[in-house]
């Protein structure tokens, strides 16, 4: 069995390195290359996409190899039945055949998902299908009906999971390498020869066409080659997870396809919080944004290299679970994803944490609108100005302002309501927080000018509301400010003048109002 192992590592090794070597060559020498998209590429020459071509034919060449072995050699135990091995081998080259049409003449996301879902719905049918997640759902084993589209999703997810992070020279392909390894031990756990077979294979046709594709590259993967491989450690992993216990079958090929599952969902939630397509381009993937922080595409590959054998490390650690052991693996990778989601710095992401923030902070904003508001309906029954000063005192005394303004003009007394002549502001009172002095010499000042029209459109003058800089947020609805609170101020502030002078002023346009401004 061994032999028959390293035959066919060997065999898939040699024709990887060979056949990788003579279809770059053969594709620089007539011009089968792909120029660099701008936006997104990292490469500045025109390079070959054909990688997946040597890869597939060294992968076929192994499994041939070691079928004429095991059928020749009577001290190899090694002879797989045809029909396993074609419910794995059809399916995937259909795939491969998909990924060599979408890289000449590309393919829209949904044909590729549509033909995705055909092969995947082929291994249904040939028995490699998932019928119970015990992590999520118990022992409850799942009608066909349902067991069906969590197979396709499975497989779809995982092919374009390993595709999406096809952006570094190495990337991709070294990743798969360890997740590779990861189900060819589990496949040997389990006693899987055709899995530890096609693992095998696989491995040694990635690793011989790496030696081209590590950077700086001189051919790429191209989807023939990630998609044909991403399609091969999902069906891999479904076949190696049929008689293995329940926890083997379902968390270790998550965690050993660590990288490619967390760039993927991170992808999704970060273009439906920004509502962008879920299928275009752009730069924003991991290693983007590692790069972003200064290093070399060299090391970022390196650094991802160590993630993925990271994954895979912890993954191992679930072929002998005991007490707490898939706990202790999910919170070693949780607080790792978090750790390292912070630094890369995702824009989307601050913003979960603001509105997670906000909502812990719910409370504080409940009780500061609801200063605002009992002073607009104190201010809608007050015609006193001393009262108006308390109730403005009251209201900004629970919430995150730290003082206020409130400058009223009026007409003179010698002036008659037709009169156009103003004192100006000639009542200002002006109110502060005792904690805010503190911070006046020290810090700047956020203000908010609001002008104050009654509902009768007439201009009374306005009120600055300010609070110093702070780390602290603004618990407080500033459209509650900005809309109901100046008018239901400024016909209070009438009705005090009428009671004080006997007049008001005469309305004015809206090109005469001073304009609310933020400074």
């Amino acid at each position: 069995m061994t032999l028959s192992y390293l035959i066919s590592f060997g065999v898939s090794l040699i024709f990887s390195f060979v056949l990788t070597w003579f279809v770059r060559n053969l594709a620089m020498g007539r011009g089968w290359v792909a120029p660099p998209i701008q936006h997104r590429d990292l490469h500045e020459i025109p390079l070959p996409r054909l990688g997946g071509i040597p890869i597939v034919f060294a992968f076929l060449v192994a499994i041939g190899a070691a079928l004429l072995i095991g059928r020749h050699s009577p001290a190899s135990d090694i002879l797989p039945s045809v029909r396993p091995l074609l419910t794995i081998l059809i399916p995937g080259t259909l795939i491969f055949l998909l990924g060599v049409y979408d890289d000449i003449h590309s393919v829209g996301p949904y044909t590729k998902f549509a033909v995705q879902g055909v092969a995947a719905v082929m291994l249904f049918a040939g028995g490699l299908r998932i019928l119970e997640l015990p992590v999520l759902f118990g022992a409850r084993h799942f009608a066909w009906y349902i067991g069906l589209p969590i197979t396709v999703l499975w497989v779809i997810g995982i092919t374009n999971a390993f595709n999406l992070i096809d952006g570094l020279d190495g990337l991709a392909a070294g990743s798969a390498l360890f997740s590779t390894v990861v189900v060819f031990v589990v496949a040997v756990f389990n006693g899987s020869t055709l899995v530890s077979l096609l693992t095998l294979a696989l491995a040694g046709s990635i690793l011989g066409f790496l030696r081209f594709n590590f950077n700086p590259a001189t051919i790429f993967l191209g989807d023939c080659g990630s998609l044909f491989i991403g399609f091969m450690l999902s069906a891999l992993a479904l076949a190696g997870a049929q008689k293995a216990p329940t926890i083997i079958a379902v968390a270790i090929p998550v965690v050993s396809f660590g990288l490619p599952i967390l760039e993927t969902t991170l992808s999704v939630v970060r273009r439906l919080i920004s509502g962008r397509p879920l299928f275009t381009a752009d730069r924003e993937h991991i290693h983007h944004k590692l790069l972003e922080h200064g290093m070399s595409p060299r090391k970022v590959v390196v650094i991802l290299y160590a993630v993925s054998a990271l994954f895979a490390l912890l993954s191992l650690f679930l072929l002998w679970p005991s007490g707490n052991t898939l706990g202790l693996v999910l919170l070693v990778i949780g607080t790792g994803i978090w750790f390292g989601v912070q630094h890369l710095g995702y824009l989307e992401f601050w913003e979960i944490r603001r509105v997670a923030q906000r909502t812990i902070e719910q409370r504080g904003i409940f009780v500061n609108d609801l200063a605002i508001r009992r002073a607009i309906e104190e201010l809608k029954s007050s015609g006193d100005y001393a009262h108006i000063c308390d109730i403005l005192k009251s209201a900004f005394s629970n919430n995150d302002f730290d003082g206020f303004i409130l400058s009223v003009k009026s007409l003179s007394d010698e002036s008659s309501a037709d009169s156009d002549a103003w004192l100006g502001e000639n009542r200002c009172f002006e109110w502060e927080k005792a904690t805010a002095s503190a911070f006046r010499n020290q810090k700047a000042v956020w203000n908010l000018t609001l002008e104050l029209v009654t509902s009768a459109d007439q201009w009374l003058g306005a009120i600055k509301i300010y609070r110093f800089y702070d780390d602290r947020p603004l618990l407080v609805d500033t459209n509650l400010l900005t809309s109901g609170f100046p008018m239901v101020l400024a016909d209070a502030l009438g009705r005090a003048l009428d009671a004080e002078e006997g007049i008001i002023p005469e309305s004015v346009t809206g090109t005469q109002f001073l304009e609310a401004e933020a400074s």
